[in-house]
This record gives C-alpha cells, structure tokens and sequence, in this order.
C-alpha cells in the first residue's frame, strides 16, 4: 500500500485520538489527580488483615488529631490514700486536719449511709467531687440509731453487738425479695444523674456478727448475703445505672473459726473492688501485730477465688502500746509489697480508741513521710476511669 498524504494524516489523528483515550482523559476525569482514593474501602487481598489503626488512617480526617488516651484510676503502679472522718462530707473539719497532718490530700473519701434515715442526697457526692476525691459510699441496710442508744447505755461492746444486729426489718432475705426495691431505684436514680463514679461499699464486715446483714445474725441463712448483694446490683443494673464501682469488704480474719469468704463472695461480675477492713490495737489484735499479721491472711484466702483489685478499705492503729508510729511506718513498707492493693483508707476517727494520725506528731510524721513515696502520687478526676482489672 502507497503511503500517501491523506492517509498519513488519518494515521497521525488515531494515534492521537488513542493517547487521549488512555492518558489525558482519566487524568481530566479525576480532578487532574491521578492517585484520587476510592469512597469505599478497597477490598483486602486473600488472607489479608485489616487492623484497626489502618482503618483509623484511612477514615480520620487529614489533619485530625489521636483520640486522647484513657486514664484509669489509679494508673497502673500507683495506690491512692483515702480518708473517712466521723461527720464526712457533711463537715470537712477533720478531713482537713488530716491532710494536714499527713501532708497529702486524699484522694478517696469513704463515708456512711443508713437505709433507715438517710435518703439520697446529691449535695454529698459533690461536695467530695469538688475537693477531688472519688466518694465511697458505705451503704449499710440498717438502724444505725439503734446502735446509738446501745452505746449511750454504756453496754459491754459485745452486748452491743448484740443488739444492734438483731433488727429483723432488715433481713437479708428481705432484701433479696425486693421489698426495698423503691428505695434502691430512688438511690440507683440519684447516683446515675451524678454523670461521674461513685464506689459503693455494701454491707461491709459481713463476715462479722456485729451487724444485720451478717449471715451469723438476725435469722439470716446461708447464701442470703449474695442473693441480696446480687439483687441490689441487678435493681441499679435495671435503672441503667454504669457508674458504680461495687467493692466488697469482708473484716480481716481474726481466727481460724470466721466464715469462709468464698461462700459470702457475689462473684466477678458483680463486684469491681475486693476490699478488707482491719485495725491494729483492738481485739484480737491488740497487741502489736504489722499490717501482714493483720491482713495477710485476708488476702491469701480472697486471691484463692478472685484477681480483682485490692482496697484496704478501713484501717487504723491505737497508741496503746506506744508502737504507733512504728506500726505505721512498717506498714507502708509492707504495703509496698502488694501490687494488688491498688489503695488503702484511713479511720481518721477517735471512737473508743484514738485511730487518727494526728493524735501524735510521731504518728503524723511517719505516716507524712510514707504516703510521700511516689507510688502515692496520684490524682483523681471525674474523668478518670476506675482500674477493675489487675495490671500484669
């Protein structure tokens, strides 16, 4: 075939027309951007792994910053001190007075309510917010006057005891079967507005049998403790409540004898804190015993059925015996020893006997110069998240 000029022409204006087809065009369709991404995610090869972080990159926006790490309560390594004063929120007098003494601010204020007088009252809650603590409540299904007016007769401590636990409106059993249902919503409801975490300590000691809800008094049987522990949880767990951490605190053993912990434990799921109360100076414990004599025991039974983290929930030394400075600078150097227990509170209280640290300056020096260790330098906000699991 004879090349000629229009021919030529016709080949030169295909050639052309092809090169726009396969180059020019997709670039013009694209918005002159050759690399423009997919609104849909590309399809991963076979056998691929799409983590998140990839997905992360490829939805956020440019430019946008990391979403903010979340901060537990307290950080892993770190224990809080806290604080319970006889009058609580309701004065700050002596909450004062202890940080003062111990040169630190706690970060915890445990403080008690009784089902038969105390409604809910938000004022409390915010008045320890507001001071930076995370509010313990030690909510206690009893007549705490009935212990009053046993004491103001100058009873034996365990006729007192005694009396006090025998109140059978508040039976175990009675809890458990919903007849205080009304009273559990108008709290669940109350703690659910407050909008920040609150601790509740339900029925404490009830490895005792010195209160109504122990399983050894007020014609309670075994495994009411854990129906009505069980039942109060499922009525806030009803009114949505998810801002409560649930700490149970049987008393340290003081024999051989005591109730097996494992049978009065609601389980994992219905607990965030174990917790143990103990105080040197007092009863079987009234000569000098450290914090591992006291407690130990206590701890190596509850790590036989759970790992959840650890809170010495009430504690104090007398001075007796003139060893309370001594017990409490042994104690923080016991303590440093258990990486489980993630806080200790003090009983800032003088009640039969003097438990505050500022009954001495020696006692207030040792236990300033403990709580002075990096490990107790620690923060609390609302913000922050309640450590429910053991690191490491």
């Amino acid at each position: 075939m004879r090349l000629t000029v229009p021919r030529l022409l016709m080949v030169l204006i295909g050639a052309l027309l092809l090169a726009y087809a396969f180059a020019i065009a997709p670039i013009a369709t694209s918005g002159g951007r050759e690399d423009a991404p997919s609104d849909r995610l590309a399809k991963a090869e076979p056998g691929a792994v799409v983590t998140a972080e990839a997905n992360a990159v490829t939805t956020a926006a440019p430019g946008a910053p990391p979403p903010p790490a979340e901060e537990f309560f307290p950080p892993a390594g770190k224990a809080f001190i806290g604080v319970m004063t006889e009058k609580g929120p309701h004065d700050f007098t002596a909450t004062n007075m202890f940080t003062a003494a111990a040169r630190h601010r706690p970060q915890v204020m445990l403080f008690s309510s009784g089902w038969a007088s105390d409604t809910f009252d938000r004022t409390l809650f915010d008045r320890i917010r507001d001071r930076d603590m995370l509010p313990m409540l030690g909510w206690e299904p009893w007549d705490y006057k009935v212990d009053q007016a046993a004491r103001k007769e100058r009873l034996p401590a365990r006729e007192v005891d005694k009396v006090r636990s025998n109140q059978p409106a508040y039976r175990l059993s009675r809890i458990a079967r919903g007849d205080f249902d009304s009273y559990l919503r108008n709290w669940a409801d109350g703690i659910k507005s407050l909008g920040y975490p609150v601790a509740i300590r339900f029925g404490h000691e009830m490895n005792g049998d010195w209160y109504p809800w122990s399983e050894a008094t007020n014609a309670n049987r075994p495994g009411d403790y854990v129906k009505a522990w069980r039942h109060v949880h499922d009525v806030f767990g009803a009114a949505g409540v998810t801002n409560v951490i649930w700490v149970w605190s049987p008393n340290a053993r003081w024999s051989t004898t005591t109730a097996n912990l494992a049978e009065l434990y609601p389980g994992d799921d219905y607990v965030d804190w174990v917790g143990a109360s103990g105080y040197y100076g007092t009863g079987v414990f009234s000569n000098y015993r450290s914090f591992d004599e006291i407690f130990k025991p206590t701890i190596t039974e509850i790590r036989t059925f759970t790992r959840k983290p650890m809170v010495i929930t009430e504690t104090g030394a007398s001075d007796g015996n003139g060893r309370k400075a001594e017990w409490i600078e042994q104690t923080f150097q016991l303590l440093s020893r258990h990486k489980d227990i993630i806080g200790l509170i003090w009983f800032e209280v003088d009640k039969e006997l003097d438990w505050r640290i500022g009954s001495s300056p020696a006692a207030a020096k040792a236990f300033a110069e403990a709580v002075a260790d990096a490990r107790y330098q620690v923060t609390w906000s609302p913000k922050m998240l309640p450590r429910t699991e053991l690191v490491g």
